[in-house]
């Protein structure tokens, strides 16, 4: 069966078909597709666990307090009065920073966000290459998870010396009125190049150390799709006198393309949990005012922004995807 026609298969597994896969005695039940489905489901299966246990309740009582007036009591608890979409309307129309917030920082975690799908895809490739040191490299390129994973954004927002190191290098920039990136770009628009683009490749050198920061994850999930490809498909390409750059483009990246998706919602969805952005900032700031209502609106706003930024990358992106096995 060609691709194509595996895709559609694909396709119309519905309700039916998914119930199916967990009840024993019935055709779906046996196939491979329903078997994968029920490993991946144990291997979550912890997490919706500590989801309901945890988290449900919480999150219904925010979305309830994003339609109420909510302050602290006389004698302790919380005094909540239903006042509609109040809360909605003061942070889409009132609040002189969520709007502003919301705008700029989506565009900058668009722009983070491919550029590291394109570097964590870009170095899974290479550390997937036969050569020395190589364990050593794939470890070097793992650490950024292990640093930002509570570590090092302790150390910077807490370390004194670190904080007089980047305030010395603020100061030195400002007084010397050197700014390499800014004074190339000026050049860039001098010389006729456009610079539409050319602020898309600013922006991404400028969070070069972000970027790098949030790429090991997906390196790792990459290198797991690179690793699973039969060397034989590449000797089958070498024998028919395939290059390089054919076989990457006819088995490597379609081989690879169903975990883009997965790396492309864990990536949005990492960037927009980041505390470091402004709307999360200006989310804090109210928290700690007490503005609960108006914490909670925001908060929902902030997650339909991103469910509607997934709904459009997984759109965009599984149109590309190819599957191969069921």
């Amino acid at each position: 069966m060609s691709p194509r026609n595996k895709k559609n298969k694909r396709k119309s597994w519905g309700l039916r078909e998914s119930i199916l896969t967990f009840i024993p005695g019935n055709s779906v039940y046996s196939t491979m597709r329903s078997r994968n489905a029920r490993h991946g489901v144990m291997f979550i299966l912890p997490f919706i666990i500590g989801f309901l246990t945890f988290m449900l309740v919480p999150l219904i009582d925010s979305f309830r307090m994003s339609f109420e007036n909510v302050t602290l009591a006389a004698g302790g608890g919380f005094e909540r009065k239903f006042i509609g979409l109040e809360n909605f309307k003061y942070a889409l129309g009132v609040d002189p920073y969520f709007n502003m917030r919301l705008v700029e920082e989506i565009p900058r975690m668009a722009i983070n966000a491919v550029a590291t799908l394109v570097l964590s895809f870009v170095i899974a490739v290479i550390l997937n290459q036969d050569f020395k040191g190589r364990t050593l490299a794939r470890a070097i390129f793992f650490l950024p998870v292990i640093l930002s994973s509570g570590v090092l954004p302790g150390i910077e927002s807490q370390n004194e010396f670190y904080n007089m190191m980047q305030g010395i290098n603020e100061e030195i920039a400002t007084a010397s009125g050197v700014n390499l990136s800014a004074t190339l770009q000026d050049l860039l628009a001098v010389s006729g190049v456009g610079s539409g683009v050319f602020d898309v490749l600013f922006q991404m050198i400028d969070a070069i150390y972000d970027i790098v920061m949030a790429s090991g994850i997906q390196i790792i999930v990459f290198l797991s799709g690179l690793q699973a490809i039969s060397p034989s498909l590449y000797e089958a390409a070498d024998v028919e006198g395939c290059t390089a750059w054919e076989a990457f483009w006819k088995i490597t990246f379609p081989m690879v393309s169903p975990l883009l998706l997965v790396n492309a919602i864990y990536t949005i969805i990492d960037f927009f949990m980041k505390n470091d952005n402004r709307v999360m900032e200006r989310i804090n700031e109210l928290w700690n005012r007490l503005e609960f209502g108006h914490v909670s609106a925001m908060n929902w706003i902030y997650f339909a922004v991103a469910m509607a930024f997934i709904g459009v990358a997984t759109l965009i992106i599984s149109k590309g995807v190819h599957y191969y096995e069921d």
